[in-house]
């Protein structure tokens, strides 16, 4: 292919730096990372052809500088730039500010990010397509009313920033007394999180499943949805497992949101890769937002679909056509997507550090790991603690399900807490086995968190393995007596 740009910068950091690096190279083009100088020495950076270092306040506000990250790529000679997920990717300025400096944006068009990215608008889009959308209420359409409004859909409902994602400043209202704190506090934090205040509440369905729909548009009309993933395995409102198929949809309930979701991104005149998020219970479905952007679980789709993501995207950016039709999407098989994070789930999920002193991923028949981190790289609480994603696919669920259950048994990660034992506890979960979850899945079960008791011979022998591990005990047991060691060499 002739492409239109030479190099691409990757605006992002972590393990989807590392991915986005490993498609740019593999069809010959350059990748340019930029850094703060805490990932100098992560794999991003080694593996790129070429670094650039950014400065900020904070290592977090360093890639969100949109200015300094333009006049990097410009620097380095970079023609088009992908923003990755999170940071600057669905800021419709940031593409804005590359267009206009002369670089592709690896993305939809900034009027599109704009439309579909705020929660609002895009809610307005897809009721007035005639496509479902949960009963709410908007802060913006009248103030002075917004508690009345949202008290008459009926507790409990849900309070959510116009902007962003990842569940923050979202908050469950169970009874009116409580709205008018909720609001303050999801006001505050959709202000802090993504520089917009703005409000609405929805009707809050109880123990949903959280249902998506991966999407592909070029830039000739042409769009398909690449089948649906699930996302319900959540804490906090963020995602830890996904899978696809869903085991929740049949054939015709799965034909429904799939159409759903293409006719929504038509609608919204959609281009490149994005997501429509749905809940799903009860036989039927609400559209919840649309991600502009390519989803952290993206992979669970490339091994159902042998289709690369990132690949499609840096086509579709170059002009170039979707090579298949949605006749010639047939998925096969089962995948599973499970999210390594430096968190301790017996702590409510508190974030970890540490510097990784033993790293060995699994492999194996249906097992990929998409990674940021290396053996001796130090893991701050700097960022989001996503460190790696643990991505296994077989014929069927149940072989999945088994694959994953020894790689995780296989990974180890020494030097920080992570939720991999977690996960492992996870897959032997008989509702997780029987598919039978939904978005309060662990909050119904808190116990699934917990760590198991040790019986008293196992504490006793890893403390003693410890002991004698830590440098001062050595160095004492290893000490010579003085009284000896007055004797010099001398022997008899």
């Amino acid at each position: 292919m002739d492409w239109p740009f030479r190099s691409v910068l990757v605006a992002n950091r972590g393990e989807i730096a590392v991915r986005i690096v490993r498609t740019v190279q593999r069809l010959g083009l350059r990748a340019v990372v930029v850094h703060h100088e805490i990932d100098a020495g992560s794999l991003a950076v080694a593996r790129a052809d070429e670094a650039i270092e950014i400065e900020g306040a904070t290592p977090v506000a360093a890639y969100l500088d949109a200015a300094q990250i333009v006049a990097a790529a410009v620097t380095a000679g970079a023609g088009a730039v992908h923003p990755g997920y999170g940071f600057l990717s669905e800021n419709a300025a940031f593409a804005r500010a590359c267009a206009d400096a002369g670089l592709v944006f690896i993305g939809p068009a900034p009027d599109v990010i704009e439309r579909m990215g705020n929660k609002i608008t895009a809610r307005g889009i897809v009721a007035a397509g005639g496509f479902p959308v949960a009963p709410s209420a908007i802060e913006s359409d009248d103030p002075s009313t917004f508690a009345a409004r949202a008290g008459r859909i009926g507790f409990p409902l849900l309070l959510k920033p116009a902007s962003g994602g990842g569940g923050k400043g979202m908050h469950v209202v169970r009874e009116a007394s409580l709205l008018p704190a909720a609001t303050l506090r999801a006001r505050s934090e959709g202000q802090r999180y993504f520089g917009d205040g703005s409000l609405y509440a929805e009707r809050f369905v109880e123990n949903p499943r959280h249902i998506e729909v991966q999407v592909l548009g070029d830039h000739h009309g042409n769009l398909v949805h690449l089948f649906e993933r699930e996302c319900s395995v959540q804490r906090r409102f963020q995602k830890i497992v996904e899978e696809t198929p869903s085991p929740a949809l049949g054939a015709e309930l799965r034909n429904d949101i799939c159409a759903a979701a293409a006719g929504i991104a038509r609608r919204a005149g959609y281009t490149n890769a994005g997501t429509v998020e749905f809940i799903q219970g009860g036989g039927e479905f609400f559209f919840l937002e649309m991600n502009t952007r390519l989803q952290v679980e993206h992979p669970v789709t490339e091994e159902l679909l042998g289709i690369d993501l990132v690949e499609q995207q840096l086509r579709i950016a170059a002009g170039e056509r979707l090579a298949f039709a949605q006749a010639d999407l047939q998925p096969r098989g089962h995948a599973f997507e499970f999210r390594i994070c430096a968190e301790d789930p017996a702590r409510g999920y508190l974030p970890t550090t540490g510097r990784v002193l033993a790293l060995q991923e699994p492999s194996g028949a249906g097992v990929r790991v998409d990674s940021g981190i290396a053996a001796g790289q130090t893991v701050t609480a700097a960022f989001d603690p996503l460190l790696a994603k643990l991505v296994v696919s077989g014929e069927t669920r149940i072989e999945a399900i088994a694959r994953a259950r020894q790689a995780l048994h296989d990974y180890v990660l020494l030097g920080c807490k992570t939720n991999i034992g977690f996960l492992h506890r996870l897959t032997s979960h008989p509702a997780f086995v029987a598919g039978e979850i939904h978005t309060g899945f662990l909050d119904a079960d808190p116990d699934v968190a917990g760590e198991p008791p040790l019986d008293e011979p196992s504490l006793n022998a890893l403390l003693a393995a410890a002991a004698r591990a830590s440098r001062p005990l050595r160095d004492a047991a290893d000490a010579v007596p003085s009284l000896h060691a007055a004797i010099g060499a001398w022997h008899n």
